[in-house]
């Protein structure tokens, strides 16, 4: 699948998780048994991969500067954006994002450890 559009992202209806990384990259690797997980508990949650990299114009719309980042959506809306996120943020991502969220509180969660 090729990546979609700013546009067509921002018409997205319902929940949604753009997960910007790279197959090769480590970090992104680390993260797929708690994406898996949380993708089981949510089956409603949409879940949209998209391989980043420079030039990417989608990755540079959401300011993407490190994998993996996680941006949760509802309705178009940035709900919350992780940058290489931690276990318990992706929980945390997915059970806000799957309990109403609010768009207008978004957050950025940054673990830039090595």
């Amino acid at each position: 699948m090729s990546e979609p559009t700013r546009e067509a992202v921002d018409q997205m209806q319902g929940p949604v998780v753009l997960e910007f990384g790279a197959t090769w990259c480590p970090h992104c690797q680390g993260i797929q048994s708690d994406m898996a997980s949380q993708l089981a508990k949510h089956p409603n949650v949409q879940h949209v991969r998209v391989e980043d990299g420079k030039g990417k114009p989608l990755g540079r719309s959401f300011r993407v500067k490190l994998w993996p980042t996680l941006v949760f959506l509802n309705n178009g809306a940035v709900v919350n954006q992780l940058v290489r996120p931690a276990s318990d943020e992706i929980a945390k991502g997915f059970a806000e994002l799957t309990t109403g969220g609010n768009p207008s509180s978004e957050t950025i969660s940054t673990n830039r450890a090595e």
